[in-house]
């Protein structure tokens, strides 16, 4: 995924939208599938990571709260909120990967040395 790349997010919807995307976790375990790692082993890395189980990940009332209280946005707009990038920021700070669209965000406003 990433610039140059026409089924990226296509790809990243569909196999997100199957697990409750933004709604539960799935965006979150799609993006560490999409940084090589196998469905199971995605699974588990970010439910340490938000500190539940894996059963919890498809919980919807569980992970909105996780969601609200580690401000990585929701699916309905709350103030205060992350929201956008801010929440993408947040998301990859959270499971250590790099988002290109917060990395261009970076380099563009002198957050981070462009490369």
């Amino acid at each position: 995924m990433g610039t140059g790349d026409p089924n990226g997010m296509g790809m990243a919807h569909a196999v997100a939208s199957s697990m409750g995307g933004i709604k539960t976790a799935g965006d979150l375990v799609v993006r560490m599938q999409l940084n090589k790692m196998r469905l199971a082993e995605a699974k588990a890395y970010v439910a340490g990571k938000l500190g539940v189980s894996v059963f919890d990940l498809s919980d919807s009332t569980v992970m909105r709260t996780v969601r609200e209280e580690l401000d990585i946005g929701v699916v309905t707009a709350v103030p205060g909120i992350a929201k956008g990038l801010e929440a993408k920021a947040r998301i990859a700070d959270l499971l250590d990967i790099k988002v290109n669209s917060v990395e261009r965000l970076k380099a563009k406003t002198g957050l981070v040395a462009a490369q």
